[in-house]
Formats: structure tokens, sequence, C-alpha cells
């Protein structure tokens, strides 16, 4: 045994009974968390503005705090770039990350000196969690690589910005410096196919023991390894044991880069973001993630029926059930407050809390009344792959209006790994199963308002290409699935396969 992966031993099993206990302690947790948060939060510009010094509890919080997304913050955060403290929170943010949002252009999202540990710890917390269960620690003695954005960083009102996972580059602990690729020369290449290939050179000969990334970036890696190698990754890595992944669901990549490695392997799935790291896979052998409790971030729940309402139900943790659809809120030592994150949860389990990611709020389709969201989008196409074996690489979709004759339909854009010899019947398999999953839509195709859904095949890398073309290829980038519109689907159509 090699001494990193013994020193891990100790430490994996300390943080690992720690985070046992928070389980027991979770609803607790959170109740401290809003203390502090409100007592913290009391004596900047936002806590003034709202009266903190009168909030005792979450139902004040509501009554006073209106749900915000970004662009309700932007004047909070105009006044932090002009260089003026206690704002958001005590002092100025110690980082800005910088991300593309779906409505608001470029957004700056506030790091603390207080919020960064959420962001360091519970990546790493995962991977203890992993070694406690299953005992292997090996892996801590290879080479591991995370695909992430550049860690280059400008300034903004002073303060460094940059992407989030760039910014996290620079905390890795000094211990897993040496185990760390790509080298930092070759992660702050902007342009991702110039990096894929330095990445692929850099790595190809060494020990992998873990992967991580967004799964489709990842397949790509491994696609350009292959294509260089002629090998299986596990034939290139006889020790990679371990892919981390998040940011889109994994199962509708699972076959193909299973494929690509040439036997199965563990993941670990987190569920990161720029405004916090709300969770993360602490079992290989229970459903979902567990919700990051005591990290200074206070959750609401709002169903997600009641998202459209002039004063939506706010639930804390306390009150969620298994099974029931929720818009995340989350107030934070960053100085985000009441600040709806855009992603949909569900509770698998409330004892632990643990949690699905089930969609975007603005990723849907309803053109029709339908309102199909992407966990059923992603659970039709899934039943339909399992019963016809066929594979896809990537896939969008967005409604088709007919203007004069003819009925309307969804239009779904696939990618696939082989065409199905049978398209209308491939077609009418996601059908099926997406009227099993969505009652408004059976009924739309059961009222002959919408007809049968329409598949458009797009050409090998016609999805790459088109991340390419908006400027979003690599990196923490990933392909909206559903669209309420045709924006996507115009682009796509010039790519179709012929």
């Amino acid at each position: 045994m090699k001494i990193k992966s013994f020193l891990a031993k100790p430490f994996a099993n300390y943080i690992y009974k720690q985070i046992k206990k928070g389980m027991a302690t979770a609803v607790a947790d959170q109740e401290q968390i809003f203390q502090q948060l409100i007592k913290n939060g009391g004596k900047t510009v936002f806590g003034k503005d709202h009266q903190f010094d009168t909030i005792k509890t979450p139902a004040d919080f509501a009554k006073l705090v209106p749900i915000r997304d970004y662009e309700a913050f932007t004047p909070y955060i105009n006044k932090i770039k002009e260089g003026k403290h206690n704002i958001l929170w005590k002092g100025q943010p110690i980082y800005f990350a910088k991300t593309s949002g779906t409505t608001s252009g470029v957004k700056y999202i506030p790091i603390t000196k207080d919020s960064i540990p959420n962001h360091i710890n519970t990546a790493r917390n995962a991977l203890l969690c992993y070694m406690v269960e299953t005992g292997n620690t090996k892996f801590a003695d290879g080479k591991l690589i995370f695909l992430s954005g550049s860690p280059t960083l400008e300034r903004v009102g002073g303060i460094p910005t940059g992407r989030l996972s760039g910014i996290v580059n620079h905390h890795v602990p000094k211990y897993l410096r040496s185990n760390q690729l790509p080298s930092y020369e070759t992660n702050c290449i902007e342009d991702w196919e110039e990096k894929l290939e330095k990445i692929v050179d850099e790595t190809i000969n060494e020990n992998m023991t873990l992967i991580s990334g967004i799964p489709p970036w990842v397949q790509m890696y491994f696609d350009k390894l292959q294509e260089k190698s002629g090998k299986k990754i596990s034939e290139l890595f006889p020790n990679f044991s371990v892919m981390v992944q998040g940011g889109v669901n994994y199962e509708p990549y699972k076959a193909k880069l299973i494929e690509s490695i040439g036997k199965p392997i563990d993941t670990i799935e987190l569920f990161p973001a720029s405004e916090g790291f709300f969770a993360f896979q602490d079992s290989q052998k229970e459903k979902g993630m567990l919700l990051n409790t005591n990290s200074g971030i206070f959750y609401e729940f709002i169903p997600v029926n009641t998202l459209g309402n002039e004063q939506p139900t706010r639930l804390t943790l306390k009150d969620v059930v298994v099974g029931e659809n929720y818009a995340l809120i989350i107030s934070s030592n960053a100085g985000l407050w009441a600040y709806n994150i855009g992603d949909t949860v569900k509770f698998v389990s409330t004892n632990p809390y643990r949690i699905i990611v089930s969609g975007r709020i603005k990723h849907f389709i309803s053109a029709f009344g339908e309102h199909v969201i992407v966990e059923e989008a992603e659970a039709a196409i899934l039943a339909a792959t399992a019963a016809t074996g066929v594979r896809i690489n990537e896939f969008t979709v967005a409604p088709y209006v007919a203007a004069d004759k003819g009925k309307s339909y969804h239009e779904w854009f696939i990618e696939f790994e082989d065409l199905p010899l049978n398209m209308e019947a491939f077609a009418q398999a996601i059908d099926d199963a997406l009227r099993t999953k969505n009652v408004y839509y059976d009924d739309l195709i059961k009222g002959n308002i919408l007809q049968v859904l329409k598949i458009t095949p797009i050409q090998k890398d016609g999805f790459k290409q088109y991340m390419k073309s908006v400027g979003k290829l690599g990196g923490q980038n990933k392909v909206p699935k559903l669209s309420n519109d045709r924006t996507i689907a115009s682009a796509l159509t010039a790519l179709k396969y012929v």
C-alpha cells in the first residue's frame, strides 16, 4: 500500500463518521444555519433592505424576502463590482464565479471566504465516503483528472473572476498536486478541441485511476483516446476504478461510456453549481445524493405546481416528502438570499435526506399544455433504448406547431450511435413511454390534438458542432434537453442526418 492511500483511510473514517452524525441532525442543522445566516446577513445592505432584524423564523423570512433569480440580484452585484463592502455578505467576495445564464447573459455569482469550504470539501467528502464503503483507496496513489474550465482568472471590480471549476482548481490540496492532470498550462487552454488533444497527449501513457467530468465531455475524451490508441479505456488504464460525474443525468450516457471503458466501473455523482455544492452520492448501494445540510446553505423547497403563484408554497427541510417535484431555493453564506437556482429536485429518501435532480425549471415543453419535464423525457428515451437495444449519444426536444394543415407534434433531435432499423417503431416506443409518464401528453395524443412525436436524426458529432457554434463546447456546458421554442431546433436542422 502506498503512502497516500494508507493515510487516506483514517481520515476517511473520521469524515465518514461526521457525515453519518449529520444525517441524524439535518433538520436541526438547517435551523441553526438559518439563524446564523440571518444574524450575519442583518449587517449587510441586503439585510437592512429586507428588515432582517425582525426575522425570527423561516415564515418571517418568506414574508419579507421574495424568491429571486439572478436578474433581481444584479443591482446588488453591481454595487459589489463598484467596490462597495457589506452588500450581500460581510466584506467583499473573494471570487466571482462566472457562468452563462439562460436569460441573463453572463452571471457573476459571489463566493466568499465563508462559502469556499462548501465547494472544496464536498467533492472530497464524496470520495472519502466511497473509500469507507468500498475499501478502495488505491486510486489515491494514481493520476487523477477533472475535465474542467480554465483556471485563468480575470478581475471584475477588483475581484478574481472565472469559471467555478477553474477557481476550485486553485484550491486542490498540495498533497494531490502531484497526482493531478492535465498540467496547469494545458488546463488554461480556452479552445476545447485544442485542449482535448493536449489532455490526451498528457494522459495516454499515465496511470489514470480516477476520471471526473460531465458525461458527454468525458465521452469525447474517451473517443479521442480510443482513436489514438485503438484500445478500450480499461486496457489503456488498467487501474482506472472510479469515475466522478455530474451536471447532467448519467443514465442516457451510461451505456456508451461503459462500452468505451470495456468493463463496469464505480461512479460517484455530484451536484455542484456556481451557487453552491448541494449534494453528493455518499453510497454505492443507495439511490440518490445526500443533501449537504450542514455546509452554510439554508434550503427552501417550492412544489413545482405552485411556482407560478403570487405567493408560492415555501417549505423547509422538515416538511418535504418523497416523490414531490420541488424547485430548489437557497440562502447561503455566499450572500445569496431566497435564490432560485433553476433546478428541480425530488427526494428519494427523508431518512437520510437524499435527492435526485429531476430537471431545470426553464427546460420544459408546454407549447400545448403538456408540461413535459426533463426527467420524463429522459425516462422515455431510456425505456425505448432498453427495449430496442438502440444506442444514442445525445438528444434534445422541441415543439413543432403546425401553422395550417396537419397536427402539431414534439420533434426529437437524436444523435444515434447506430441508426434504428425501424425509425417509426423507435419513435413509437419513445412516445408510448412518454405517455405513461405524463398524463397531459397522453390526453393530447388521445384527443388527436398532437400526433406521435417525430425524430430528426442528427449526423455524427452534430451536437458537438452545434455547441461549438454557440461557444459552449467543453468545460461545464450542457446541451439543454428540452426547449419550449425552436431556437436550438432551427440550428440542428442544418445538421440532420442525410
